[in-house]
């Protein structure tokens, strides 16, 4: 039966389904919907109604990126049922304890289940612990289809390695994992990915492995960032500045890059809490993992903190004080606000009585309401400190004149959070990670 899948959809007797058509879902959909037919479901209806109009409700793609395609976007489980090869990419977030929330992941299976026929692909893109498909997912997939896995339907998996706001590592030039459950399936599922994905796909030797690889590469670079922030306040207490510190260490050859700042987002600041999980439940706590974790979430607190010394030290009272936060999503010149550490910059300030005025040129006023109980503003005067959090490209052409107009008298603290303005700002008080 598996033999015959890719095959079928190149000849358009067999369809692709895409669940789940965010940051990650919506860009695999389009690829593939250049190559062969693609159904692009999602739960959402007002953004499903978006996507038919060419418009992507995260902001990532132009709607000349829906030309040419064969797709249809629904929200209607209906279509689904002539799909024989599904591709799932629910996001997989972390709850309040810090804890796996498999809701999406588990719900998405559901829904496939519902229309599972013999024969078919299930594919999972999200990115959970090793061991999660096979454990948690196919039981769904079987007690929901009545089926049985490897004899009715084959599962595979391939993480997805999409960079948002990255328009240079995209999806078809970054070599892509997957594995099947059985040799056969692997090499039908890496076929179909090798449709689209012109740097190739690395065949992994099982399931376990593709999900173990996808959650350490997120892991490694959480716990290099950490080192250097942990670095970083080190150096604050012995006045020096970091990113002179790493300019001088990165002329060797084999010293690797990394920047102090927020780890947020829904992959470097959720994903190894996966793994720490999964370990926890396999008898061994990750000291390293979970101290650089520690570290991470941390940051927003530290800077809101060395801020308010900072105004304190110009001998002002911190209960009049007033600070502009510069940026609010995740990372810079993107719109999401999903697990974005400035707003823990924000509600610390807010425990010192603070009054804190935030902005962002990308993020939605209204989603920041929704999320985190704080909307945007618009840009006032006589602030105390301004802190620019997040690197947008548009802020970098701002002039240290430009701060002085909004600062009081002229005067305050400036705090650098990534230290993109480092030699550029010379009269304010700056300070930066």
């Amino acid at each position: 039966m598996s033999d015959l899948i890719y095959d079928r959809m190149l000849k358009g007797d067999a369809k692709l389904a895409v669940i789940g058509l965010g940051y990650v879902g919506l860009p695999i959909a389009l690829d593939f919907a250049r190559k062969i037919k693609v159904v692009g479901f999602d739960i959402n209806q007002e953004r499903v109604d978006l996507m038919k109009n060419k418009i992507d409700p995260s902001n990532e793609l132009e709607s000349k990126d829906f030309d040419g395609c064969d797709i249809l976007f629904s929200a209607d489980l209906n279509d689904l049922k002539d799909v024989q090869f599904f591709i799932v990419a629910v996001p997989t977030p972390i709850d309040s304890a810090n804890l796996p929330d498999l809701t999406p992941l588990l719900g998405a299976s559901k829904t496939v289940a519902k229309v599972l026929k013999k024969g078919d692909y299930v594919v999972y893109e999200s990115t959970v612990y090793p061991g999660c498909t096979e454990e948690d997912c196919i039981p769904v997939l079987e007690s929901v289809s009545g089926l049985k896995f490897n004899d009715d339907f084959k599962v595979g998996y391939s993480p997805e390695r999409i960079n948002p706001g990255d328009k240079v590592h995209t999806l078809q030039n970054v070599v892509k994992v997957s594995a099947g459950c059985c040799e056969e399936s692997s090499e039908e599922i890496a076929k179909t990915y090798e449709l689209v994905v012109k740097a190739g796909v690395h065949r992994a030797p099982s399931i376990k492995v593709a999900e173990a690889a996808k959650i350490i590469e997120n892991t490694q670079r959480d716990v290099n960032i950490a080192l250097i922030n942990e670095l970083s306040i080190i150096f604050n207490k012995l006045n020096i500045n970091t990113f002179d510190v790493l300019e001088a260490a990165g002329t060797k050859w084999n010293f690797l890059k990394f920047s102090p700042g927020l780890v947020g987002g829904h992959c470097i600041g959720v994903d190894p809490y996966y793994l720490t999980h999964k370990a926890q439940q396999a008898g061994y706590h990750a000291k390293i993992i979970t101290s650089g974790r520690y570290v991470n979430d941390s940051m927003g607190f530290y800077i809101a903190k060395q801020t308010v010394k900072k105004i304190l030290s110009q001998g002002k009272n911190i209960q009049d004080s007033k600070v502009l936060v510069m940026g609010a999503t995740f990372k810079e010149d993107v719109s999401d606000i999903r697990n974005s550490k400035v707003i823990d910059i924000v509600n610390e300030l807010n425990s010192f009585q603070v009054k804190v005025d935030l902005v962002d040129p990308h993020a939605s006023s209204d989603e920041m309401q929704r999320e985190y109980g704080v909307p945007l503003s618009p840009i006032g005067s006589d602030y105390d400190a301004v802190i620019v959090a997040v690197n947008h490209a548009s802020y970098l052409e701002l002039e240290e004149s430009y701060f002085q107009s909004i600062l009081k008298d002229k005067q305050g603290v400036f705090v650098d959070v990534k230290g993109i303005y480092k030699g550029k700002v010379n009269e304010l008080e700056y300070w930066s990670l």
